[in-house]
């Protein structure tokens, strides 16, 4: 499931594309140990304070959605609103704690579904996706882990219950310590899952893969992930934030949660200059409420969090020349270009 395959390029005056996904999900401590009973969704009817400001920019973002949220109405309909205006796309989105069937033992390792044995976590993204069918009218092609926790069996479930995307790889981060994935080597850009589409039987039915955006930035270059890795046992004089400071190197992710809007910036001057052109702005639904996440704790929080939104877009359009897309029309986009279409 990683992407050792061969990374889709762009030509070099090709405009950076921004596409905007939303982990929307259950208001949950991720502190604490998995809960089956924890799935409030009191934060979706705040979900407008970010939908605005994607409306004033017209970009059309994608919320991926779990159990919780597919199944309860104050979860959906809020979505309902907002998908039927044509203003989102809709995806599924796995926290197999809360998605039935229950048929794991709860643990922290079994919190990423790739850790599931093959037919539970297709039974568990078969349950959620005729959820969302019966939610939404149609069954969903866009798929992202929960916890980005993608397994050797993630890309032929994803094949055989008709999902065509996959938003799950979490570039240049490793969560193995706790069971999940190493995506420390894997990089920004998109690729097919077969390395040309006609390996597929049918074409449309190619598995796209479009990670999120990240990376190991500064002048250590393809020595920073191991200087970073070698830096945690240092942690007592707090070697990782001196190398950031000196701009030795840093690990950076496109997101609001966490990062500020000049490691933002940062981050995609240097993918770019890499000549990546697609960029994943990624957050989770929850944070749109002050208390709910650890990003977002007060009022003055969310401001700059939500602040944070209008100041990476501003650079993205304006300073960038970048276009807003969105899963799908970025595979719509590739395929058609690989067929040779105009």
């Amino acid at each position: 499931m990683l992407n050792h395959h061969p990374a889709i390029k762009f030509p070099h005056d090709h405009p950076a594309q921004l596409i905007v996904v939303i982990d929307t999900e259950e208001e949950f401590d991720w502190s604490k140990k998995p809960d089956k009973n924890a799935i409030a969704v009191s934060a979706m009817e705040k979900i407008h304070r970010v939908q605005a400001i994607f409306d004033d920019y017209k970009i059309t973002p994608c919320y991926v959605i779990d159990y919780p949220i597919a199944s309860q109405s104050a979860g959906y309909e809020p979505l309902q609103e907002i998908f039927t205006a044509g203003h989102c796309e809709i995806g599924a989105h796995l926290h197999p704690w809360v998605n039935p069937p229950f048929d794991e033992e709860l643990t922290f390792s079994n919190m990423y579904p790739g850790n599931l044995s093959r037919s539970l976590e297709l039974s568990k993204l078969k349950h959620l996706s005729q959820q969302i069918e019966q939610v939404f009218g149609f069954s969903p092609e866009i798929y992202k882990a929960g916890r980005y926790g993608v397994g050797q069996h993630t890309a032929e479930i994803l094949n055989e219950l008709g999902f065509t995307i996959d938003l799950s790889i979490c570039t240049s981060y490793d969560y193995r310590q706790d069971g999940g994935p190493d995506f420390s080597n894997a990089h920004a850009e998109p690729f097919w899952f077969a390395q040309h589409l006609e390996e597929q039987n049918e074409e449309q039915n190619a598995l796209l893969e479009i990670p999120l955006s990240g990376a190991f930035v500064g002048y250590a270059g393809k020595a920073g992930k191991h200087i970073y890795n070698l830096a945690h046992y240092f942690e007592v004089i707090k070697a990782r934030g001196i190398l950031s400071r000196l701009n030795i190197v840093d690990r950076l992710m496109l997101s609001p949660e966490g990062y500020t809007s000049k490691e933002h910036i940062k981050l995609t001057k240097f993918l770019y200059n890499k000549g990546v052109r697609t960029f994943t702005w990624n957050f989770h639904s929850p944070s749109v409420v002050p208390g709910m996440t650890a990003y977002t704790q007060n009022e003055q929080e969310l401001t700059q969090f939500l602040d944070s939104f209008r100041y990476f877009f501003d650079f993205f359009f304006s300073q960038l020349g970048g276009q807003a897309s969105t899963p799908t029309q970025l595979r719509q986009t590739l395929i058609s270009k690989q067929n040779g279409d105009s």
